[in-house]
């Protein structure tokens, strides 16, 4: 098949491409980066937090957090529940069951004979 030249007129309405993927791609793993380091001063932070003396009660936040979920966890709030049974690691796993039929064609093929099998 022979190709085909563009005429003058097709020529002169073409556009200059800006469209550059190295550009972009440059540009995407900037922003990668600056989120994976926002998260990280985030979860560092909420650290940190944790550890800091609540005001009210005077118990360490992350001790004071886990007695709040205990107490509405006896209270009834299953939610509560599956959140201290989740992070004990007792979840259970997620069974899935599909359901369905595969309608695979029957196929025919010839089998060879393998040279040297007579040796075994």
């Amino acid at each position: 098949m022979a190709k085909r030249k563009m005429t003058e007129s097709q020529l002169a309405n073409l556009k200059p491409n800006s469209f550059n993927n190295r550009e972009i791609a440059k540009k995407a793993q900037k922003k990668s980066v600056e989120k994976r380091k926002e998260n990280k001063t985030l979860a560092q932070l909420l650290e940190i937090a944790l550890k800091l003396q609540n005001e009210e009660t005077g118990e360490v936040n992350e001790i004071a957090m886990t007695n709040a979920i205990i107490k509405r966890a006896i209270k009834g709030d299953v939610s509560a529940y599956t959140v201290i049974r989740d992070t004990m690691g007792q979840k259970p796993t997620d069974k899935q069951e599909i359901t369905g039929s595969v309608n695979i064609p029957p196929t025919t093929f010839k089998i060879q004979p393998v040279k040297g099998i007579d040796e075994l």
